[in-house]
């Protein structure tokens, strides 16, 4: 059966993998990919917009599936070697969190829910999986009606 999990890093990065078709958890360990099959959902989580930034998103940005194949490794220049896998990702469009809050078996609650999210990985829920994935659909959805609404004065 495969399994859901959620990876932690910042919307900026998030972008690039979703460009290039990979995922990178935990400044580019081995050991966290290891734990993830093919056949997999993975959901990213951003905190923040930006790598080291202040600037809060605390956003679901990406979704996909993890491509069959082992994780691999990249040379990325300055000594810098981190570890990938490929990913198929899905439409998807970047949803807070907060709303999800009471409705996540991870958060419902929880107070100090943004704990886990610490660690970088974690595996999540079918449950919650489907509501993720359910929301950052409709979020799309969302904005595809407001895109074709007319602008009034």
């Amino acid at each position: 059966m495969n399994k859901g999990w959620i990876a932690v890093a910042s919307a900026e990065h998030v972008r690039r993998g979703r460009a290039e078709g990979f995922m990178q958890v935990c400044h580019g360990k081995a050991a966290p990919l290891r734990r993830i099959k093919p056949g997999d959902s993975v959901v990213y989580y951003s905190p923040t917009t930006t790598f080291g930034g202040t600037d809060k998103l605390q956003a679901f940005t990406a979704r996909g599936i993890v491509r069959d194949g082992e994780s691999y490794q990249v040379d990325m220049g300055g000594g810098f070697h981190p570890w990938r896998r490929d990913v198929d990702w899905q439409a998807a469009a970047e949803t807070p969190i907060r709303p999800l809050l009471a409705i996540l078996d991870f958060t419902r609650g929880n107070p100090g829910w943004g704990y886990q999210l610490r660690f970088g990985l974690f595996s999540i829920s079918d449950d919650d999986r489907d509501r993720i994935a359910a929301a950052m659909t409709a979020t799309m959805a969302t904005m595809a009606t407001t895109a074709r609404e007319p602008i009034r004065a």
